[in-house]
This record gives C-alpha cells, sequence and structure tokens, in this order.
C-alpha cells in the first residue's frame, strides 16, 4: 500500500483547494479555532491541537467564578466527580462506550501502565505480551517495564514502518499462553488504521485481553469499543481532542471486568471511601478504582470544548473530513512532491489510513526544519518522514495545499 506511482506534472491530478472548502460541511468550524485567521501552516493537529477560542473564555470563567469563587468547594459541588463525567463525554462522542467506562487523569504513560498492569492481572498464569515492534516507543517501553517486572515474554510483532499490524500478523503470534495483546489503533509513523475488531476477536479466541492505545485515532476515526468488545484502551487528549499541552489521558475499562480489575497505583482518589483516611486500601466500585490521584481539573477543561464540537457534528462527518483531507495531501505528495524523490509512506487505501500522511525523503529532518523557518509546521519522524498531521476540525484544504507546496520548494532547493 506504500508503493509510489510514476511522478505526475504538477497539479495534473490536485483539485482545487478553494472548491474543496466551499464544498465542505465542516468549513465554518476553522472560524472557532485561535490562529486559524493567520498564515502559518499548521500540519501536527495529530501532536498538539489548536485551542479553540471559547477555551479562553471557559479558562476565565474557572479561574473567576469556580476556583475564586467557589475555592474548596468546588470539590463537593463538581471536581471530584468530573474524571468520570468528561470520561462519560468522550466516551458518547468518540469511542463508541456507554457511561460508566471512561475516566480522565494522568499522562498516557501512567495509564498505560496501570491498564497493563490490570490485564495482565485479567490472566493469570499466563505469561506472554504481543506488541508491535514499531509501535510508538512508550508503549514498548512501559511493556518491556511489566514484563521485567511480572517476569512475562514480550512477542514482536515485525511490520513494513510504511504499514502497519494485519489480523494476520498478530494472530501468527497468539498462543494459549498470550496474556495481552497491546497495539496501538492507527500506528504513529504511517497511520496504518489496524483492524481493531478482528484483532479483539482474534485475540479473545485464545482467551487473551486486548488493550488498545488509540492516541493517534481518537478524535479522527470512528471507534466502537463496546461493539467491538474491546477490555481495555487508553488515550491522549491533546491531539484530535484539543485539551492542550499535557492535558491528562482518558482511560476505557469494560464493565464486565471492573469486579476484578487490579490497577497498582492504588491512591486515596480510586479508594471506596477516600474520605475515611483508613488504613488499607479498599478499590472503589466500577471504573473509579483506575483513579490514582487528585484529579487535574484545570486540565480537563480545555478537552470539554473539543469534544462538545465533535459531538455537535458527530465522527461520521469527523472521519469524512479526515478522508478527505488526507487524500488531497497524498495527491499534492504525488504532484509536487514525488518529482523530488520523496514518497507516500503511508496507505493509499483511506479505509486502511488514520489522520495522518507519512511523506519519506532522506533530506525531510532539514526540510521540517526549514519549513518550521516559515511559518510551516508539520512533524519529522525518522527514517526520513514529514509526518502531515490533518485536524479534521481545524485545518483548511487550503492550507493544506499551501504547505505542500512549500515543502516542495524547500525540498527542491535542498
Amino acid at each position: 500500500m506504500s508503493t509510489q506511482p510514476g511522478p505526475t506534472a504538477p497539479d495534473a491530478a490536485a483539485p482545487d483547494a478553494a472548491a474543496l472548502d466551499a464544498a465542505d460541511p465542516l468549513a465554518h468550524l476553522r472560524e472557532r479555532y485561535v490562529g486559524s485567521e493567520t498564515p502559518l501552516v499548521y500540519f501536527d493537529g495529530n501532536s498538539l491541537g489548536r485551542p479553540l477560542r471559547v477555551t479562553a473564555e471557559r479558562l476565565t470563567t474557572f479561574v473567576e467564578a469556580e476556583w475564586g469563587g467557589r475555592l474548596i468547594r468546588g470539590w463537593d459541588e463538581s471536581w471530584m466527580e468530573l474524571p468520570l463525567v468528561v470520561g462519560d463525554e468522550i466516551a458518547a462522542a468518540c469511542l463508541g462506550a456507554a457511561p460508566g467506562q471512561t475516566t480522565v487523569g494522568d499522562s498516557t504513560t501512567v495509564l498505560l501502565y496501570k491498564a497493563l498492569r490490570a490485564a495482565c492481572a485479567l490472566r493469570p498464569g499466563r505469561h506472554e505480551v504481543v506488541l508491535c515492534r514499531d509501535d510508538f516507543p512508550t508503549d514498548r517501553y512501559v511493556a518491556a517495564s511489566v514484563a521485567r517486572e511480572l517476569g512475562l515474554t514480550l512477542r514482536w510483532v515485525e511490520v513494513d514502518p510504511a504499514a502497519g499490524v494485519s489480523t494476520e500478523d498478530v494472530a501468527a503470534q497468539l498462543s494459549g499462553d498470550t496474556a495481552v495483546v497491546l497495539l496501538s489503533h492507527v500506528a504513529y509513523r504511517s497511520a496504518w488504521l489496524a483492524d481493531a475488531e478482528a484483532i479483539t476477536r482474534a485475540a479473545h479466541d485464545v482467551g487473551a485481553v486486548v488493550l488498545w492505545d488509540l492516541s493517534h485515532s481518537v478524535g479522527s476515526v470512528p471507534l466502537a469499543l463496546d461493539e467491538w468488545g474491546v477490555d481495555l484502551a487508553v488515550g491522549c487528549t491533546y491531539k484530535y481532542l484539543g485539551g492542550g499541552p499535557g492535558s491528562p489521558a482518558f482511560v476505557y475499562a469494560a464493565q464486565r471486568h471492573h469486579h476484578v480489575l487490579d490497577q497498582p497505583v492504588t491512591g486515596w482518589m480510586g479508594h471506596a471511601d477516600p474520605f475515611a483516611m483508613g488504613p488499607d486500601w479498599a478499590p472503589a466500585p466500577g471504573i473509579r478504582r483506575m483513579i490514582s490521584g487528585t484529579p487535574p481539573v484545570v486540565g480537563m477543561l480545555a478537552l470539554r470544548d473539543t469534544v462538545a464540537t465533535i459531538a455537535e457534528v458527530g465522527m461520521t462527518a469527523v472521519r469524512a473530513k479526515s478522508v478527505s483531507l488526507t487524500s488531497y495531501a497524498i495527491e499534492l505528495a504525488d504532484a509536487l512532491l514525488a518529482p523530488l524523490g520523496a514518497r507516500v509512506a503511508s496507505p493509499r487505501d483511506p479505509a486502511r489510513r488514520g489522520g495522518h500522511v507519512t511523506v519519506d525523503h532522506p533530506a525531510m529532518r532539514e526540510v521540517v526544519a526549514r519549513l518550521w523557518e516559515r511559518d510551516v509546521i508539520p512533524d519529522y519522524r525518522d527514517p526520513g518522514g514529514l509526518r502531515v498531521g490533518l485536524a479534521p476540525l481545524s485545518t483548511s484544504f487550503a492550507e493544506v495545499e499551501a504547505g505542500m507546496r512549500a515543502a516542495a520548494e524547500v525540498l527542491a532547493s535542498s
């Protein structure tokens, strides 16, 4: 799927950006974002999303009315329940999950650790974790740490970095000793979109538990965690969910596991009675037991605005815009960058592609650095990948065209 067609004349295959923007049913949302009125081209929405203008108002109101006005009373009035409230908002708008199965708090890394330990505890007596060799480093590092702690073996799925894991790849590594399958739904490098439903089913067929990292799919790709039978999932909120730098991650755990869910970071906020201050830890009922420490209240505010916007338009419309944006970026890459020796290193089939596109060339590290100097902000990923992250709610087709033309100009002069 990463094969490159022969070079075409510039603009031969690329439709008109103005016409695409005029026909875009989500185009009106762009003006809601800070900075959308500037000529800056932002191709890194899959690393850090733009903020909504309304978020500035929310933060001001919070400081003046809630924090400043209610002070410590805020905990009793709303803050204690906020991780569960926001978790349910994310679940309803983005995850395809019923209420009571998702909570917000901690970083993605910490929640990944907690969820993986909890997943392993669901399958005592099994000794293997299946994961992808080309997955995001944190996933691999956390898995290695848990394997050392519990005496487990890691079984690696080897993949083409320009593609990603298939159901067949995973099935080949499964056995009666598989405790957990840990995979990213969308590959951070290539944007390969894994078949979560089929892989989950294959893992369940051998009695294993599945933990999905949704960081590059939530808010970009429709999810149906309950329907797919997913056991656990984690994801960050500062990419397509617009939570801002360092905003807290979320964790999902299917209700059928709650009565035995055992996670290792047993803080007071996950206690059945936090204010009893008792000598021993007793887990809270339901998903609350995945909470450890004091909820990051301020860090949850911005993401609520983006989640509300997603709920307003629906994930079907978001996905349609995402597919159109990435398809347009590929067309421009073929027309403008392929003649310069670059190649698309993402799936060409939109059914197998998430919300970003990677274009490879040996000079891309230098190209990205020079683009940043021109206020064109893509991402770089080894080996030689210019990563174009397109946020469906805030990115215009004109922005895509301007950025790809700039990339071609810089690459031509490299």
